[in-house]
């Protein structure tokens, strides 16, 4: 049985204490919050763009830490799920490592690639695992691409746009603050980018346009440079949108031998192919808001159990997605193409 610690009793720390509820071989064993009122089980204020409404948790059975130092000092706690604002992924992680617990740490990895080349290093000292929770490739529409791309069942991608745009969250003053989160390019559209690394592999250059207010870029458009032989990848992503449509994405990729297309705002999941067929695929999980998180946090626990890296949870994927968002701010605010490598 492996016994997971939640650090973080926000939005996200509650959404994987519910989706941990069904897992195989693992529990919930603690949570750690300096509030003391959620520590009770008052989680009323974890207000969130999706899931169950927010209210009371029975948390009897369950530690409770007000102290990150600690829950790692119990030894009874074998891995730490840390779902805080960014600004602490690197040093609550690399305190969690050096404590010998093994790490599941909420996207982005880390505010700069700086901290999560640190992260990845203390993980290989450590002898323990660090893996990122970047949960879009456990949705059923996301899933369904990469296993397509991935398994070459259609052939090579020949180019894709991907988009992501929400409305400025009223339930998050923290997206918008870039000391703590990036801002939109970085804590929204990380998720494109580590998707794009997932099925394409990294460019060479980034060329991205977009709009900047308060210092942080808060909707671009970019340009994946892979060279003359392709693919020919672009996204958008930002939180520009008006409250009337609070969140959509999707994306349209373009195989040698067929054709996904998937809006969140429209149709279901679209497979076009060669033979001039259109079908929609029927996907597991369905509308559930908890499923895919599910399936991350097993993959986590099944990864310790076996000692491996999950690869959808890689530390070096999620790295290499931050590079990305941080070479496209920099492409936003020079005007140019920026070299990834």
């Amino acid at each position: 049985m492996i016994r997971i610690g939640i650090v973080g009793i926000g939005f996200m720390g509650r959404i994987h204490y519910l989706a941990a509820q069904r897992l195989r071989g693992a529990k919930v064993a603690a949570v750690c919050s300096r509030d003391p009122a959620k520590l009770a089980g008052d989680w009323r204020t974890t207000r969130g763009n999706f899931g169950p409404k927010p209210g009371t948790v029975d948390l009897s059975g369950v530690k409770k830490y007000a102290a990150f130092a600690d829950m790692l000092a119990d030894p009874e706690i074998d891995l730490i799920d840390i779902c805080t604002v960014t600004d602490q992924h690197a040093p609550l992680a690399t305190q969690a490592l050096a404590a010998g617990k093994h790490v599941l740490v909420e996207k982005a990895i880390g505010l700069t690639p700086a901290e999560a080349d640190g992260m990845l290093a203390a993980a290989r000292k450590a002898g323990k695992l660090l893996m990122v929770a970047h949960v879009l490739p456990f949705f059923p529409e996301f899933k369904f691409a990469a296993e397509a791309v991935r398994g070459g069942r259609y052939g090579k991608v020949l180019g894709a746009h991907f988009k992501r745009v929400i409305a400025k969250p009223d339930w998050s003053a923290d997206i918008s603050d870039a000391a703590k989160t990036g801002g939109p390019a970085v804590d929204l559209h990380i998720h494109d980018t580590h998707f794009i690394g997932l099925v394409c592999g990294m460019p060479a250059e980034v060329f991205a346009v977009g709009t900047v207010a308060g210092g942080a870029v808060t909707y671009l458009t970019t340009s994946y440079l892979y060279g003359p032989d392709g693919p020919a990848i672009t996204c958008s992503s930002g939180a520009v949108c008006m409250g009337g449509r609070p969140f959509v994405h999707g994306y349209e990729i373009y195989l040698e031998k067929a054709t996904l297309i998937y809006d969140s705002g429209g149709p279901p999941l679209t497979l076009l192919t060669a033979d001039g067929k259109s079908e929609q695929p029927s996907l597991p999980g369905g509308s559930d808001p908890l499923a895919a998180f599910t399936d991350e946090i097993q993959a986590a626990v099944d990864g310790v159990t076996a000692g491996k890296e999950p690869d959808l949870l890689s530390g070096k994927l999620a790295r290499d997605a931050l590079v990305l968002c941080h070479r496209e701010i920099e492409s936003v605010k020079l005007g140019k193409p920026v070299a990834v490598r």
